[in-house]
């Protein structure tokens, strides 16, 4: 029997066409605590009504259930767990209204956590003053090459853990996952310094916010542990996904024409069984899933919070030491130099640089068909 209602805000367009603009993640919140049978989906909010109407008709919702404010729908429903997968230019504001609406008990947040830094702050400072569990759908802490690599690392295949370097994807967007690893890697040390230098010589939005086309950033937890992340064009620096370095030895997620975990130990190279998963998805997903079973095993995460009160390995606490890595990379840009954590400043840099025109990328080329 269920024990928790759930409300999406923030369905999405088609979730068979996504694009930077809207990647339907609602969807795939809402399959995922469908799956989970101590849940039970009660009703979804978005301001477009063909989008809210063909997610209610997916998910066998009532008409009267689909909404186009979210605050009315907290006040009609009364949802114990509200999944939010707006734009993470509003995910404060949303975040922050269902917290002091004394209504609900979690808050399941669309990754990356926010804009600005301010923003991610307030959304965590204000979920703690109103005791609602905050988490972030950074859902690949839960695949196997990444919870298998941290099984090695911490049964001592490798020795001490080094430095963490990763060549996949880029720094905001994919970087709310690939730095979130570096930091479970780590134990969830807190960082203590970045330095950093970028290019965005071509316009790059997505999900309504400035992305680089290429960066190197360096930073330092403080234990001592290093993290490294090349995108772009400079994304084969290293041989694999991620790289885990050690005192003894090295694992490799994701190697290029190699298997998806590697193990490097005393001269000896072998793959290890992740059970056919990818970085991506498991190897049993069905052609009608919107997500993955990643999506399944984080909100699994959500409802034992909720009901245990442990804190998940996907709360906003953790979520912030990825934030504040990724905003003072930026700002280490606009500084030209290392930023000294804790970050003492509130905006985007990235975005403040392009707004000022400190940054000047060439827009989009027009197809003039």
């Amino acid at each position: 029997m269920s024990s928790h209602t759930v409300a999406v805000i923030g369905t999405g367009p088609d979730p068979d066409n996504p694009t930077v603009d809207g990647f339907a993640m609602g969807y795939r919140h809402a399959e995922a605590f469908e799956f989970d049978d101590r849940c039970e989906l009660i009703g979804c909010a978005d301001i477009v009504k063909e989008n809210r109407l063909a997610f209610a008709d997916t998910f066998g919702l009532s008409t009267e259930n689909a909404f186009e404010d979210y605050e009315a729908m907290l006040s009609a429903l009364e949802p114990d767990i509200v999944s939010v997968a707006v734009p993470p230019a509003i995910h404060r504001a949303i975040v922050v209204e269902c917290a002091k609406s004394g209504v609900v008990d979690a808050i399941h947040c669309e990754k990356p956590m926010a804009n600005t830094w301010e923003d991610a702050r307030q959304m965590a400072q204000e979920c703690w003053r109103h005791d609602v569990q905050l988490t972030l759908n950074r859902q690949r802490r839960f695949g196997r090459p990444f919870t298998e690599a941290k099984r090695l690392l911490e049964e001592g295949k490798i020795g001490s853990l080094q430095r963490v370097e990763i060549g996949w994807g880029d720094f905001f967007d994919t970087g709310a996952h690939t730095v979130d690893l570096a930091g479970m890697f780590n134990d969830d040390h807190a960082a203590e310094w970045v330095l950093a230098g970028l290019d965005y010589r071509e316009e790059d939005r997505r999900f309504g916010a400035h992305q680089e086309n290429q960066i190197w950033a360096q930073w330092r937890y403080e234990n001592g542990v290093y993290g490294v992340i090349s995108t772009g064009e400079g994304s084969d620096f290293t041989d694999a996904a991620i790289v885990l370095r050690g005192t003894e030895g090295i694992i490799r997620i994701d190697k290029t024409d190699g298997p998806m975990l590697e193990l490097e130990h005393g001269g000896d190279r072998r793959s290890v069984d992740v059970n056919g998963e990818t970085m991506h998805a498991t190897n049993d997903e069905s052609d009608d899933r919107y997500g993955s079973h990643f999506h399944d095993r984080a909100v699994s995460a959500v409802i034992d919070g909720v009901e245990s009160g442990e804190e998940p390995s996907i709360s906003a606490r953790i979520g912030l030491t990825t934030a504040e890595i990724l905003f003072a990379g930026y700002e280490s840009v606009r500084r030209r130099g290392r930023i000294d954590l804790p970050l003492d400043v509130t905006d985007n840099p990235l975005e403040s640089m392009v707004d000022s025109g400190a940054l000047s990328p060439s827009p989009p080329a027009v197809d003039e068909e």
